[in-house]
């Protein structure tokens, strides 16, 4: 009978991120059992800390020492790398905080500096992808246009524009972002103080549309053109054909990406915000919360998925091309056109639309 008597898990662990402000007036009808993510998320954020570094460190190596001649692809990937990189670097704090079952030693500014690293290379990586998307859409459909507004100039320009437009709509993250005392533990928090969390909630909505639902809404647009370029059918060498059918492959490959990464996310984190506050039963409060938690770490592995999608597929980094790269005319490395590449990405489109020049 006793048993019969006792609420489930989730009603009756007080540890929950549900709370933002960590206070004992919990405005909330649910609290959550969380200890699941105390394991997930230190061993998910330490691999994605361990392969992304070693991978982001490897591409930046290759950027800077063996690839002399940058064309506008290799700069995206380069910003790319530095915005993982800076992420990366910070997961071991995370780590630990995690680890520690949710106990932050740190100062409130190393909390704030954290969350907001995250939510910049998140951004970042999404602005950047959306370039080289865009670069790739004018190689393959408009090849003359994209001698012009490809330069490496441009993409240095656009580069510094991602930077700055995504550290000024981050910059209210370091306000938001707070620390909470409950007992004996500091909870870092990632979203906000409760009387604060409804301005939180209008300020992550504001950037779920410029940064995320745009930005995904172009690439899907130019990826759909690129593909119906690609699959009309063209007089041409065999090898034209090869590097098609590649370029689709790798459309649907950053597709997928895209979609495991960033898409979750942004869904699940929605839904947490908004149903916060709603009646509903605890069951799908917790449904909710465990898949928000899940998607956290499954965002983050974009810096793991980075360097092997667009640098090794696109610049076969692995191999150092920038020897291979170095015999080649500069005109040609410049415009990223290197001929017979087996992995068929950036460089196969170049080659198409030198094609389709002619």
């Amino acid at each position: 009978m006793e048993n019969l008597m006792t609420p489930p898990a989730w009603t009756r662990v007080t540890n929950s991120s549900l709370d933002p402000g960590g206070t004992d007036d919990n405005p909330y009808k649910c609290v959550f059992d969380e200890d699941f993510k105390y394991v997930l998320l230190p061993v998910s954020y330490g691999i994605v800390c361990v392969v992304g570094l070693f991978l982001n460190l490897l591409a930046l190596y290759s950027f800077i020492f063996r690839i002399k001649t940058w064309n506008a692809s290799t700069t995206y990937m380069f910003n790319l790398a530095i915005s993982d990189t800076l992420y990366v670097v910070s997961l071991p704090l995370l780590v630990y905080y995690y680890a520690m079952g949710d106990n932050w030693p740190f100062s409130v500014g190393l909390c704030k500096i954290v969350r907001f690293l995250f939510y910049t290379n998140l951004y970042c990586s999404i602005l950047f992808l959306l370039c080289i998307s865009i670069h790739r859409f004018l190689g393959i459909c408009f090849p003359l246009k994209s001698l012009q507004w490809g330069h490496v100039r441009h993409a240095r320009r656009v580069s510094v524009v991602v930077w700055v437009v995504t550290v000024v709509c981050q910059s209210p993250v370091l306000f938001f972002v707070t620390t909470s005392v409950k007992g004996d533990t500091i909870t870092c928090h990632d979203t906000s103080s409760k009387d604060l969390f409804g301005q939180f909630v209008i300020y992550s909505s504001v950037m779920l549309v410029l940064l995320f639902c745009i930005p995904f809404l172009i690439i899907i647009v130019c990826y759909c053109l690129m593909a119906r370029r690609l699959l009309q059918p063209t007089r041409g060498i065999s090898r034209l054909s090869r590097s098609k059918k590649k370029s689709v492959k790798m459309i649907i490959i950053v597709l997928v990406v895209f979609i495991v990464c960033f898409l979750p996310f942004h869904v699940t984190r929605t839904l947490y915000y908004s149903f916060r506050s709603w009646d509903l039963s605890c069951e799908t409060l917790n449904a909710i919360n465990l898949a928000y938690k899940v998607t956290r770490p499954l965002a983050s592995t974009n810096s793991c998925l980075d360097p092997i999608l667009y640098f090794l597929a696109g610049q076969r980094f692995m191999k150092f091309a920038g020897n291979k790269m170095l015999g080649k005319p500069q005109n040609e490395v410049a415009l990223g056109i290197v001929p017979n590449s087996h992995l068929g990405t950036s460089s196969d489109t170049d080659t198409l639309s030198k094609d389709l020049k002619s």
